[in-house]
């Protein structure tokens, strides 16, 4: 065998190389194709996005290079040689072509369809291509569509063509050193076969999803440009199912029932910010013995007009860590909780007491708080539905003309945190590497970001000199696992009954610094803050925690410096109820779509949380824990009933409960289905219709 070196571009993986940059242009290919077609629907390309684009396409076109050629990267590497032999040269050739011809059969289908449904062909086309007439369809899209499948016909040529078959590669080593060196190679390509998969090699980095192609574009319709198969049916293929649901209810009946529809009805005496107690019934059939109400004054609808709006969205802050949300933990225990600051300023402000997260993922948190969207089977972020346009929070102020930001202390782009702000309308995202550029490489943790009390400063000093009004929110990282806090608080925070505790208490201590430092600037004094978990943390100590309910019971409450938003609501609350409630102070009054309630405005709206739990759907009342099958109730368990035993279906009335969460299953999937979340006569973002 030779192995004369001068013969490396003819080694195995020179061609494997080769091969693959011969892909990287049939995709680019694919894509110029794509936009061809639908250049009406995507619009012109803005110079000053072309090298976000080009740069999320290379990353796009990486994972389906190599979703679909994993195997034939290791069939060309495999350190042995009968990858010489003919034969398997054969079987290399036709995967080859085959599979990467299917690749182009769906970009090029992907073409035609999304002149028709504005979406990426993805996983539930395939799973529910199920009409008796599909091969029918097929052919008649064919023929109308025939210079495009001439397209495809030509680049699947050029893929044939390109390979080059014929061409018989030469080990460059002999001997023992041709398997530890062609090993070596193998082992090399993995790594940036599972990197490139996952789309990056850092710790915090997640396998990216559909909803990243935000990252390098706000605008939606260019975000599906830069998205390309098979990544859209491989990454969606776990998610397509989850379209299948029940239809409980007819359209009337189903709007009858439940709608995200919203539509504000203020009173001028509430515009001008009355003092006023909202009392809120019990409508789940599951009659309380009180109803839940708001106990204190709170400000009406309005009065928190042209405010600052900041949201706090705090890693794993569970109500447990709180001695003034669950006083029973701390009853007998001389650490009286983690969150002292925190607990003083609940006791300034507006405080739910009884708050839930809809969700279990950090992913899940963002379009609860921001959009009220829920997510159940499946994230909403990772549905290929939720690249359809919305109109949740942020867009809506950016059209009131507040400024939008973002902060989040990790890398930029990592955990889909990024990718989902920019669809959300924020158009300022902070990060890790927007830090450094300010403070230097310091405040790095090791692991997630840079340190919350650091990235908290850095906040405070952009909203500084960030013009007025504005909407903010941030995404603390700290109490998390590896539960490290900076080496100079080393033995100043109590450990605590959990790993995380000592994290919680060091975060408590830097909103403490945050509003120290700039409790008294103007955009603080003029500010409507928020803070809300993204979920309940990892680490628990109670026997309550281990379980529904309280496994979802997280912080969440209102401080607004200098107003009368003060004292608490008794009720159930959860994460999508956050937008519309402070749509409601803000004064919001055109329509808006939302799948949660505005706690003082909307007094009829069911008050439950509602989550998916193990494969079941629970609804959480005042009194009870109801669990639903899809079909029944299933369970009913009191809510201090924490070890679960004693099973009340059956035994109590609940039917007002089911309805109520079929008619909101129902109205999720079928908005889902349908890819619809704003209001039919809500106009576009920044226009006036007043």
């Amino acid at each position: 065998m030779n192995s004369n070196p001068m013969r490396l571009l003819h080694t195995h993986t020179a061609l494997l190389v080769r091969r693959i940059l011969l892909l990287y242009v049939v995709m680019a290919l694919c894509r110029a194709v794509f936009y061809i077609c639908n250049h009406a629907l995507i619009g012109p390309l803005p110079a000053s996005e072309w090298w976000g684009l080009v740069c999320g396409a290379l990353k796009f076109d990486t994972v389906s290079i190599l979703y679909a050629n994993a195997a034939y990267v290791l069939m060309a590497l495999v350190p042995l040689h009968l990858r010489e032999r003919g034969w398997w040269q054969g079987i290399m050739f036709w995967y080859y072509v085959v599979v990467n011809a299917a690749a182009v059969a769906l970009n090029m289908a992907d073409a035609i369809y999304f002149r028709y449904t504005q979406k990426r062909f993805t996983a539930d086309e395939i799973f529910f291509a199920d009409n008796d007439n599909s091969l029918q369809l097929a052919a008649k899209f064919a023929c109308e569509n025939w210079p495009v499948v001439i397209a495809g016909i030509a680049l699947i040529a050029f893929l044939a063509w390109g390979y080059r078959r014929r061409t018989e590669p030469e080990a460059l080593f002999a001997g023992a050193w041709y398997y530890i060196v062609s090993t070596l190679v193998l082992l090399a390509a993995t790594a940036l076969t599972v990197g490139g998969i996952r789309g990056g090699f850092t710790k915090m980095t997640r396998p990216i999803t559909l909803s990243n192609a935000t990252l390098y574009t706000a605008d939606n319709a260019r975000a599906t440009l830069i998205l390309s198969n098979p990544f859209c049916v491989l990454r969606t293929a776990g998610s397509a199912a989850a379209i299948r649901y029940e239809h409980y209810f007819d359209e009337a009946q189903l709007d009858a029932i439940y709608s995200p529809v919203h539509r504000p009805a203020y009173h001028p005496q509430a515009i001008n910010g009355d003092s006023t107690a909202f009392a809120l019934r019990d409508t789940t059939g599951l009659a309380a013995d009180t109803t839940a109400t708001a106990t204190a004054t709170a400000t009406a609808a309005g009065s928190m007009a042209r405010r600052n709006v900041v949201i706090f969205i705090m890693e794993s802050f569970s109500a447990e860590h709180s001695a003034l949300l669950r006083p029973e933990l701390y009853a007998d225990k001389e650490q009286k909780g983690y969150t002292p600051f925190l607990d003083s300023l609940m006791r300034q402000g507006y405080t739910f007491r009884r708050m839930y997260a809809n969700g279990k993922r950090s992913i899940q948190a963002l379009p609860a708080v921001w959009s009220s969207i829920p997510s159940f089977k499946t994230p909403f972020v990772l549905m290929p539905q939720s690249l359809a346009p919305t109109y949740p929070l942020p867009a809506i102020l950016a059209g009131e003309g507040y400024r939008t930001l973002f902060f989040c202390g990790s890398d930029r782009g990592s955990m889909g945190f990024g990718a989902y702000a920019n669809a959300a309308g924020i158009t300022e995202s902070y990060s890790r590497e927007d830090y450094e550029k300010e403070h230097g490489r310091g405040g790095f943790d090791g692991y997630w970001g840079i340190w919350d009390e650091e990235f908290m400063q850095y906040m405070g000093e952009v909203l500084g000199r960030t013009p007025q009004p504005f909407f903010a929110s941030m995404f603390t990282l700290t109490s998390h696992h590896p539960f490290v806090i900076p080496d100079r608080y080393e033995g100043r925070f109590p450990e605590g009954l959990t790993k995380n505790h000592r994290c919680v208490a060091y975060t408590d201590n830097a909103f403490r610094l945050f509003c120290e430092r700039f409790g008294d600037e103007p955009w603080f004094r003029n500010t409507l803050f928020v803070f809300v978990a993204d979920h309940v943390s990892s680490e628990k100590f109670s026997e309550a925690f281990l379980r529904s309910p309280s496994d979802y019971h997280i912080f969440g409450f209102m401080y607004a410096p200098g107003s009368r938003l003060h004292g608490e609501y008794a009720g159930v609350t959860s994460q999508i109820d956050i937008m519309p409630t402070l749509l409601g102070l803000l004064g919001y009054d055109r329509p808006y779509f939302a799948f949660g309630r505005d706690l003082f405005n909307e007094p009829a709206a069911a008050p439950a949380a509602v989550n998916y739990d193990n494969n079941i759907y629970q609804a959480i009342t005042d009194r009870y824990l109801v669990r639903f099958d899809e079909q029944h109730i299933r369970d009913i368990y009191a809510v201090d009933d924490i070890r679960l035993e004693d099973n009340l279906a059956g035994k109590v009335a609940a039917d007002d409960t089911e309805r109520y969460l079929k008619a909101l299953i129902q109205s999720y999937y079928s908005h889902i289905e349908n890819k619809t979340y704003t209001v039919d006569d809500t106009l576009p973002q920044g226009t006036d219709n007043r």
